[in-house]
């Protein structure tokens, strides 16, 4: 696939790899389909001195997959129901990633409202961004690089003068929420 984003592109600091995937498009091809669409909300965490990190304890099994290589995806279980997938950054062996907050649909929609069960807000959250993708706990690990378990991240075009960038806290968490590491697309154009 053309465009694909590079390793380099995620081994860079945390919080500029979340700002930078804003308007990319992010894909998920599996048996039933291909599904996905733009980037538009996303989130950062970091490690030690991040207490809303999963890698703030440091290296568990858990958060193991932070400390790996850069364009991995890194998918847990939230509130026993939802799964949420992040992309890691950072070198390897210093713990970031990226949570994949929201897209704008664009592609395999009619797969997303079949998976979805509705055309409501098909993936305007991080937990209704998996179920519409399909993604759950066996694309933990994934190389996003290369391409693999049909995981594809590629700038679809440039981000044009009608969209900017809002940085507000992060939300649905306790500790860390004052720090600016959520970022919005926004469309002023509408």
């Amino acid at each position: 696939m053309r465009n694909l984003l590079d390793r380099n592109f995620y081994n860079r600091d945390t919080s500029e790899v979340a700002e930078d995937l804003l308007g990319k498009a992010l894909v998920k091809y599996d048996g039933t389909g291909m599904a996905g669409g733009i980037i538009v909300e996303t989130e950062a965490y970091y490690g030690g001195d991040d207490p809303a990190s999963h890698a703030y304890p440091g290296k568990t099994p858990r958060s193991e997959i932070m400390f790996g290589k850069p364009g991995l995806a890194y998918v847990y279980l939230c509130y026993g129901m939802y799964y949420l997938l992040n992309i890691v950054t950072e070198r390897e062996g210093e713990p970031g990633a990226v949570l994949l907050r929201a897209l704008a649909p664009v592609w395999g929609i009619d797969v997303m409202k079949s998976r979805r069960r509705t055309d409501i807000n098909l993936t305007n959250g991080p937990g209704r961004l998996t179920m519409a993708l399909g993604i759950d706990i066996k694309d933990n690990g994934a190389d996003i690089v290369k391409g693999e378990r049909g995981f594809y991240i590629f700038n679809f075009k440039k981000r044009d003068n009608n969209h900017r960038i809002i940085k507000t806290g992060r939300i649905g968490i306790k500790k860390g929420k004052e720090r600016l590491l959520r970022f919005l697309m926004v469309d002023d154009g509408m």
